[in-house]
């Protein structure tokens, strides 16, 4: 690393840290008086506040990263340019595919660090999150019900549950019911218990205190048992738990995991698909953006730090717009969730380059 790289990465760092720490704070600081309400109502103590926000944080980060490498990428150029430093580099056989290789291997670093930080840790904050605003602030209380569970699992077979207790893996007034492959219409069989436990040493269901009827034609014939082995179902007990789950609270090999019980059972995954391959894509976001913010910043303007600020922003509004649009048409299964996820990126890059090559070297 010359001592040039040294310089220009020391100044792009120090910016995109400052810049990070900024927005977090001002993102907290807003949410706060959002919730300050809430948080009134509840009685919550000071370190209550502290602890839900320390878990909030992380998402803040993920979100905000690539609109502060971006700022950085703006300012960093934009102040080089403005004292002439950077006319001085060109006119010293610096070209601006060469000033831009420090930000870019930062900018692709920390898509690399953000891969493991989106994956692993915001899932488990934003867990952590959801449960600290259950118990203290009664906030999402809809996504954590365990009570009237319905689960598809197979083509041909549908469970209701009417409570599910997690301390014990002991489910409630269940009912399961067997349809004819060829005429989904046509109940086959259908079970009926009090109870059904997970028997962890078979990892097997079993059904307690219930009744089978058994449908040929017009007749029916009705057993009951205490104990019956339903054998192996498409889910355990953690499956009932991650069904109460958003993605954003799943890693990566949770939300692979539940992923494949859904299709197993029939369902449509494109949904979540897009969401797992958007977790590995929205890191990249930072290395694009470098890609847009060095050519623009690189033309010497009147203009100041508010305006670049303001580009920035606009730039980031166009790309978590185009995000959504993109994702809503992958949720519909119009578009493949691979494309999906990366459309965003590979038409902000296309973008970039454009950009690169329509500015002086």
């Amino acid at each position: 690393m010359t001592k040039l790289d040294r310089y220009i990465l020391r100044q792009f760092v120090l910016t995109s840290a400052f810049s990070l720490l900024a927005i977090t704070i001002i993102f907290v600081a807003v949410n706060l008086m959002d919730n300050l309400d809430d948080f009134i109502d509840a009685n919550a103590s000071l370190w209550m506040v502290v602890e839900y926000y320390l878990f909030f944080i992380p998402e803040i980060i993920k979100l905000m990263t690539p609109v502060a490498i971006l700022l950085s990428a703006l300012f960093t150029t934009g102040r080089l340019s403005t004292y002439n430093e950077l006319t001085a580099l060109k006119s010293g056989g610096v070209s601006l595919f060469r000033f831009m290789v420090p930000m870019l291997a930062f900018a692709l670093f920390v898509s690399g660090i953000s891969i493991y930080f989106n994956g692993w840790v915001v899932p488990f904050a934003n867990k952590k999150k959801v449960e600290l605003g259950r118990r203290y602030f009664q906030k999402d209380i809809r996504f954590i019900s365990k009570s009237n569970i319905f689960i598809q699992d197979s083509k041909t077979r549908i469970l209701s549950i009417g409570m599910f207790d997690d301390s014990r893996n002991v489910a409630m007034r269940v009912s399961i019911q067997d349809f004819d492959p060829n005429d989904p219409t046509l109940m086959l069989s259908r079970y009926d218990a009090n109870e059904m436990s997970w028997n962890d040493s078979t990892k097997t269901w079993e059904l307690i205190n219930g009744s089978e009827r058994k449908f040929e034609g017009k007749s029916e014939n009705l057993f009951h048992f205490n104990i019956y082995n339903i054998g192996m179902l498409n889910f355990t007990p953690d499956d009932i738990k991650k069904k109460q789950e958003k993605p954003e609270e799943m890693n990566y090999p949770d939300l692979k995991q539940f992923i494949v019980s859904q299709q197993r059972a029939g369902h449509e995954v494109s949904r979540w698909m897009v969401d797992y391959y958007g977790k590995i894509a929205f890191p990249f976001a930072s290395v694009i953006v470098v890609l847009f913010g060095v050519p623009f910043s690189s033309v010497k303007r009147r203009s100041g730090l508010g305006v670049e600020f303001g580009i920035a922003i606009g730039i980031s509004f166009l790309y978590m717009i185009f995000l959504q649009v993109s994702q809503a048409f992958g949720y519909n299964g119009d578009l493949h969730p691979l494309l999906t996820a990366w459309l965003a990126n590979i038409v902000f890059f296309a973008a970039g380059i454009f950009v690169l090559f329509r500015v002086p070297k």
